[in-house]
């Protein structure tokens, strides 16, 4: 509410929250936070104690139901490992929720899905800022899972027994240096060509947002060469 001129103070903003019901502060890395000015405005009279304790008494009803303050030998979660975790059992299911999550738009003369009975003699090649690069696949606020499972669209076509062959173009998402002519090397040799773009955190991530929605950098340049 400061920040878009709402209020003027992190004291009037504290008395502005709680008046409107608000309980909760997301504050990381402030160390003055607005909620540490509710103790100035109970005292001045803005906000009462019997508003306090209103707005106090449901998260500590949450904690208490998700078992916060019990002994940790209660807590069913903390005998669990990567074991567990990362089972083989877990990891089908988040394959299976990736592959239903996949949203196709077009489809020409129905070149998906790839099958890998089809990929023998095949010469595929797997190009762009994405194709082999495990840290950007993951957006912000995204679990990074251990390295070992982490499959990059390169990786997971040379696992069909597939004929890969790879150029990134250009190495980061911003895509300000351009090796054009690798690409159309690569391409060119191929039969089959992925294309794997997109931003990521290193172009847009909270509180940084882009004025349009084009393709970063070179991005778009790559893909018409690709397809030409």
């Amino acid at each position: 509410m400061l920040g878009h001129h709402y209020t003027h103070s992190f004291l009037e903003t504290a008395v502005a929250s709680v008046n409107a019901g608000c309980n909760l502060e997301l504050s990381y890395g402030l160390r003055n936070n607005v909620f540490m000015h509710i103790p100035q405005a109970l005292a001045m009279g803005n906000i009462t104690l019997q508003m306090l304790r209103d707005r106090v008494r449901p998260l500590f009803y949450t904690r208490m139901r998700l078992g916060e303050f019990d002994p940790p030998a209660m807590n069913p979660y903390s005998s669990l490992d990567l074991s567990v975790v990362q089972s083989p059992e877990h990891r089908n299911l988040s394959l299976e929720a990736a592959v239903k999550s996949f949203v196709l738009l077009k489809n020409v003369r129905g070149t998906l899905p790839l099958r890998a009975q089809d990929l023998s003699g095949q010469r595929l090649a797997v190009v762009g800022p994405f194709a082999d690069n495990p840290r950007v696949l993951f957006g912000d606020y995204a679990p990074v899972p251990e390295p070992q499972y982490i499959y990059t669209p390169r990786r997971g076509l040379e696992v069909l027994g597939a004929n890969v062959s790879f150029t990134a173009g250009c190495s980061e998402p911003r895509c300000q240096r351009y090796l054009r002519a690798e690409l159309v090397r690569v391409v060119g040799a191929a039969d089959v060509v992925l294309v794997c773009l997109g931003t990521g955190v290193d172009v847009e991530t909270e509180a940084r947002d882009r004025s349009d929605l084009s393709l970063p950098g070179h991005q778009l340049e790559l893909l018409q060469d690709a397809v030409q």
